[in-house]
């Protein structure tokens, strides 16, 4: 068990505990607001800061964990607010939460609302403890199981707080939805009142590669009572539909319901779709301009028409196109914001006939979009031509004129490094003639690849006419196709080369690489090549990779990368018992081409 530790360091020098007070300044109203105004006392975030080192551990069983659990809740009783308001004893809180009976839980909230319950508007809109109600309410998902297994209503007590939170948020709609933090528990209660719950906010910075993942939504059951409170919630949202076009925190508001529905309530979706696109080209604007055309190039309202096109039906898709986006694509694909919503727009028709007509518009600014750098668009167009099968071989032709390696014919072998690179011909090569003095041999450098670039390569190997690329790989040296395979970016294009070419043609490419097969194993990116090329080799051109990795054992067994390849490829069997080796590779080939005969 976790004690009170009533001791109180001496001295007045030392340094303050989280939350103490250390001047006698009068309180700024902003921070009453944010329930700043109070403190718990050092001897408390001492206790939870303890309490929280301790969740972090194992119990011995479950009679352990809730005697512990009730021996923490004892003492946030009578001051859930103020705990919930401490920068340490929310966190601590926050974990407590999910190890809690929903009775329990139901007694914390209830607490931190107040006896009329119009105290949760204050808290919900605090800096910390807006995270504790957010934990509240997200352990509803555990509402089946614990109806299941606890006795009395199966609602329990804790849907009843959960109502009594959406009916505040009801009545302060405007003012939670504009709030800094308070928006995000509007958020949460539209998922937990759905019935899908996403992974718990965290104040951690994500990685780079993670911001732009979408996360992953759980789907539990809901409470009947849950059902027809979304739609009064979400009728109070719409009452405030103006909000989402000029102020950002509340427009994620309207996204994250608009996902929600999309996902669990898809006719109520496409209702609340058509209102908002009747608000947005119901605003007035200049005559003659849509209104849709203003909010595409703001920064707030720009995300929800983003979300809004990524949800629509055909029908809308079809008349938000015709009706205010006609003949202005290539405009908006140059326009710094705008451009975001051409490329949700293009990928959205993808599966319609309409994006022929999108195509056929944005394809005449190809050249003018190239050079505002908004490489999205191009390769948004690309990948929608490759998911539609449309417009394929005009878009090729349009990258060849537009990175100057259409005429003559001899610069078409050129196109893959072109397009890594984003260079036209001239600049990559570094002429300023069309004719003569160039040499075609310029090694590949790994500086000189781009994100978009490789982007735009993986989607043009979708294509059904790949030659041109597969021509273009063969004029590379091997020093190049190692420095393409070993690239952070790089490595992706040749990996969607290998994998989308024939046997034939993935024979002739691995037959370049050979020499190079040590080496890409000892990198980062390279081992990941060579191990995407051996899951879709054959037997014959797996031995062949063997035979070249066998040798150089004691390298590949002490490098931090190509250790996992010898594992991976089994290369200590292949060594010594050769002949199971090629009946265990045989096996697994026949397996992997009867489950794609069955996928395809």
């Amino acid at each position: 068990m976790v004690e009170m530790d009533e001791k109180k360091k001496k001295g007045e020098n030392k340094r303050k505990h989280t939350g103490e007070s250390t001047d006698a300044r009068p309180k700024k109203k902003k921070d009453v607001e944010d329930g700043r105004g109070k403190r718990l006392d050092p001897t408390s975030v001492g206790y939870f800061r303890r309490v929280d080192d301790r969740l972090k551990e194992s119990f011995e069983d479950d009679e352990m964990k809730e005697m512990f659990v009730e021996n923490v809740l004892s003492e946030v009783k009578g001051q859930a607010a103020l705990v919930a308001s401490d920068s340490t004893a929310s966190v601590t809180l926050q974990h407590l939460l999910p190890l809690c009976r929903l009775d329990q839980v139901a007694e914390v909230l209830k607490e931190m609302a107040g006896e009329t319950g119009s105290d949760i508007k204050t808290v919900a809109c605090s800096h910390c403890s807006s995270h504790v109600v957010e934990s509240a309410i997200r352990q509803m998902s555990r509402w089946s199981e614990s109806s299941e297994s606890e006795e009395g209503d199966s609602s329990g007590p804790l849907e009843t707080q959960v109502l009594c939170l959406s009916r505040v948020v009801r009545e302060n709609c405007a003012e939670f939805i504009k709030h800094l933090h308070g928006t995000h528990v509007v958020r949460t209660l539209l998922h937990v009142m759905a019935g899908c719950i996403g992974p718990p906010r965290t104040t951690a910075q994500p990685a780079p590669r993670d911001r732009h993942v979408i996360p992953q939504l759980t789907d539990f059951e809901i409470p009947t009572s849950f059902w027809y409170e979304f739609k009064e919630l979400s009728e109070s949202l719409m009452a405030n539909v103006n909000l989402s076009v000029t102020h950002t925190v509340a427009s994620a508001v309207f996204q994250t319901m608009l996902t929600v529905c999309h996902r669990k309530r898809p006719k109520l979706c496409k209702q609340l779709l058509k209102r908002i696109m009747e608000f947005l080209s119901g605003c007035s604007s200049a005559p003659g301009v849509s209104p849709l055309l203003v909010f595409l190039k703001d920064q707030a309202a720009s995300h929800l028409v983003e979300k809004v096109i990524e949800l629509s039906p055909k029908v809308l898709l079809r008349d938000i196109y015709k009706n205010h986006l006609e003949s202005h694509l290539v405009d908006l694909a140059l326009h710094p914001i705008a451009n975001f919503i051409i490329q949700r727009l293009t990928a959205a028709t993808a599966k319609y006939k309409m994006f022929v007509k999108l195509f056929d518009e944005l394809v005449e600014g190809v050249e003018a979009i190239l050079a505002s750098n908004h490489m999205g668009v191009i390769v948004q167009m690309a990948e929608s031509c490759a998911e539609s099968g449309e417009r394929q071989e005009e878009l090729m032709r349009c990258l060849l004129s537009a990175f100057h390696c259409n005429e003559p014919g001899s610069r078409h072998t050129s196109c893959l490094p072109l397009f890594l690179s984003l260079l036209t011909y001239e600049v990559y090569y570094q002429s300023d003639t069309a004719e003569g003095g160039i040499d075609p041999q310029i090694p590949l450098k790994a500086s000189v690849m781009c994100y978009h670039g490789s982007r735009l390569l993986q989607a043009l190997c979708k294509f059904k006419e790949r030659s041109l690329l597969l021509s273009s790989l063969r004029t590379l040296s091997p020093d190049d196709l190692l420095t393409l395979a070993t690239g952070s970016v790089g490595s992706h294009v040749l990996q969607a080369l290998i994998t989308s070419s024939s046997d034939k043609g993935r024979g002739k490419i691995l037959k370049r690489l050979q020499g190079q097969y040590v080496p890409m194993a000892c990198s980062r990116s390279g081992s990941r090549t060579l191990e995407a090329i051996w899951n879709s080799a054959s037997v014959t051109h797996r031995q062949s990779i063997a035979e070249e990795l066998v040798p150089s054992e004691n390298q590949l067994r002490s490098d931090q990368f190509a250790r996992h390849v010898w594992a991976k490829f089994a290369l200590s069997h292949f060594s010594h018992r050769r002949t199971h080796w090629l009946e265990i590779q045989s096996g697994e080939s026949k397996k992997r081409k009867m489950f794609s005969d069955i996928l395809e």
